[in-house]
């Protein structure tokens, strides 16, 4: 049977269309994908998130023991709560996931996805064995992501005693106030708070957003929101045998210190040196028909690739993609949908951003 966040019985009253998502019974919309999408582009749309891992990092080594675990450098965070975006590598430079970490006091806070959660704590446990650090799963916090325009202007109107914290923190940062912990931060390309909450507590917080008008977004929505934003979504967009270079998550690599000998390094230097033989684009199909994943990617005389995510853009009225390509792929190409190939244009990501187009 399926997990269910502290929130399932606030899904079922919404009329949520509960789905399997990674072992949790989680919504897929609430009635109309669209109009939560929408909500989130032009007002304030909030998503349960309970399902993701929080995992705190502590100890005397946390900073050396995180400096090896991950491509990113913690070294860079200077700031209380300020936190990054990164990826945890295998020997040989695949992703086994992305996550955030925030730069606590003395600590770390990182943030997990929830397929990968297993492997992801099985990963971390076993690289500490030679530092003086302990980990410790946080399953009594529940997340909501509230997200949108107008977003932390409703939080702020129902958690008064946080607006002083909210209005202080910066893009990707997290900060705690008593037993909560509100982050600038989010996976919609709108500004917004991702919210820790004690899962005692977050059922009368979803009430109070929605009474103050934020709507109830599912998993559909947050799908076709990340991939209008160029977010990569783990196991479509980057996996376990897909180096950073390819999934358009070169940014993350801290390369210096040269002498930071995180894992996977020597493997990711090597693909370098040898030349990364594919990369990350958006392809944009302003023609009838929708790119799913893994539809086949034609660039004449060059080679071919694949659609790593694909979906109908609610803000752009036509169908985008996130794929991989031969490095070599110039503005066009074509997209094999249902036996027949479609020109496409290739694009930077993203496609949207704070509800406006991008390229």
């Amino acid at each position: 049977m399926a997990k269910q966040t502290a929130l399932y019985a606030k899904h079922q009253e919404a009329n949520g269309k509960i789905v399997d998502f990674g072992g949790w019974d989680m919504p897929v919309n609430y009635g109309s994908q669209i109009q939560e999408h929408q909500a989130v582009r032009q007002n304030a749309g909030m998503f349960d998130v309970s399902h993701m891992t929080i995992v705190d990092v502590a100890g005397p080594d946390a900073t050396a023991y995180l400096q090896k675990l991950l491509a990113n450098d913690v070294a860079k965070l200077k700031e209380t709560g300020k936190a990054l975006y990164t990826g945890m590598l295998n020997t040989n430079g695949g992703v086994i996931d992305d996550l955030i970490v925030y730069k606590m006091d003395g600590w770390y806070r990182t943030v997990v996805n929830c397929a990968t959660r297993e492997k992801d704590l099985e990963w971390m446990s076993a690289q500490k064995k030679s530092f003086d650090v302990s980990l410790t799963e946080r399953p009594e916090l529940a997340m909501v992501a509230v997200q949108g325009p107008k977003a932390i202007e409703l939080v702020k109107q129902v958690k008064s005693e946080a607006a002083e914290l909210i209005d202080s923190l910066k893009i990707f940062q997290g900060l705690p106030k008593s037993n909560w912990f509100y982050a600038r931060t989010g996976y919609t390309g709108e500004d917004g708070l991702e919210i820790m909450v004690p899962e005692t507590e977050v059922a009368e917080f979803w009430q109070q957003l929605l009474d103050a008008g934020v709507a109830p977004c599912g998993l559909g929505a947050r799908d076709t929101l990340r991939l209008e934003a160029g977010m990569n979504l783990y196991g479509n967009d980057m996996d376990e045998n897909t180096s950073p270079l390819q999934a358009g998550m070169g940014w993350t690599i801290a390369w210096e210190p040269a002498d930071r000998d995180f894992i996977g390094r020597s493997a990711l230097e090597a693909e370098k040196a040898a030349g990364v033989a594919m990369k990350q684009v958006g392809l944009v199909m302003e023609s009838r028909g929708v790119m799913r994943s893994h539809q086949k990617v034609v660039v004449e005389g060059i080679g071919e690739g694949e659609v790593t995510s694909g979906t109908f853009s609610p803000s752009l009225e036509y169908s985008i993609a996130i794929a991989r390509v031969p490095a070599a792929t110039g503005d066009e190409c074509m997209v094999d949908v249902r036996g027949k190939l479609v020109p496409v244009r290739v694009v930077k990501l993203p496609f949207v951003r704070n509800g406006q187009k991008q390229f």
